[in-house]
């Protein structure tokens, strides 16, 4: 456990159709699934290869009537729970779910002061291996938030959970903060365009052809929102919805599928996330990752 404090240490996609969601990202990403429910809470699982990586659950029925959307979430380990939830209070975050004993863990829902959701975990059920590589297939590989501002949230982020800004010659005025938990560069934080209405946190699923794996997605009822783009470092990235409205984005060699491309320098964003209309120009500086 003590070499995944600060680290997101699980993954949970709430949902309103398990079983197609689970289908969905098998075929996309190569997950297994398996029913893990118990009498007092029906649990889906996702598995690399033998590992539990996350899982999936119905979206409750009061945050069905609150007007809660399909979503993932990130848990992020911590070792003390409760003084993490009021730490959050104090830092101008909110506590939606407040530490409470679960399947996978101990737990608690919160966000940040912009009100991007995370998790938190204490003593993760599942999380007793020794953390990989980022870039293993079926991993997690990179954690993008799209943040309000992000030159004003990384603190929040820094005194919560101890990351570190994973480049310490950053511009304040660069588009993107690279940062690192546990001394291992595991994401990013920009400001999201005006035209999205809320902040958010975007995962990114490892897969060894983005080409096959968008054609899945294509094929499977999702949506390609952005992509698949190149980077100079050579990986693709593509953003993506399935078929239920839950954003994630995908990363991966180009394989032997065929793709088209789209500029890594220029790219053009048109897009709907959840009737949030955004459309625009970005202009992409050579990516630090």
């Amino acid at each position: 456990m003590a070499d995944q404090l600060g680290r997101f240490a699980w993954y949970e996609l709430l949902t309103t159709d398990v079983a197609a969601a689970g289908a969905f990202y098998r075929k996309v990403v190569g997950w297994g699934v398996t029913d893990e429910s118990t009498p007092e809470l029906p649990y889906t699982m996702l598995r690399n290869g033998g590992t539990p990586l996350g899982g999936l659950m119905d979206i409750p029925e009061e945050g069905r009537r609150s007007g809660a959307t399909p979503r993932w979430m990130g848990y992020v380990a911590v070792d003390d729970l409760d003084g993490a939830a009021a730490q959050i209070r104090r830092l101008g975050g909110t506590i939606f779910v407040p530490p409470t004993d679960t399947n996978i863990g101990r737990i608690a829902v919160a966000a940040d002061p912009q009100k991007a959701t995370f998790g938190l975990i204490e003593k993760p059920t599942y999380g007793r291996w020794k953390p990989g590589r980022l870039d293993e297939p079926g991993r997690v590989g990179w954690h993008e938030l799209l943040a309000a501002d992000r030159t004003v949230i990384f603190d929040f982020y820094r005194e919560l959970l101890g990351w570190q800004k994973a480049d310490a010659q950053t511009d304040p005025a660069d588009w993107y903060q690279l940062f690192s938990a546990g001394g291992q560069t595991a994401g990013g934080m920009l400001t999201k365009l005006s035209s999205v209405a809320q902040p958010c946190w975007l995962h990114y699923f490892n897969v060894d052809d983005i080409g096959a794996a968008t054609k899945h997605v294509n094929a499977g009822g999702g949506r390609i929102l952005q992509g698949p783009i190149e980077l100079p470092d050579g990986c693709w990235i593509a953003r993506c919805v399935d078929p239920q409205g839950a954003l994630f984005a995908l990363q991966g060699a180009q394989g032997h599928a065929g793709i088209e491309p789209f500029s890594a320098s220029e790219v053009g964003w048109s897009a709907k996330w959840g009737g949030i209309a955004s459309q625009g120009r970005i202009v992409l500086p050579k990516p630090k990752r």
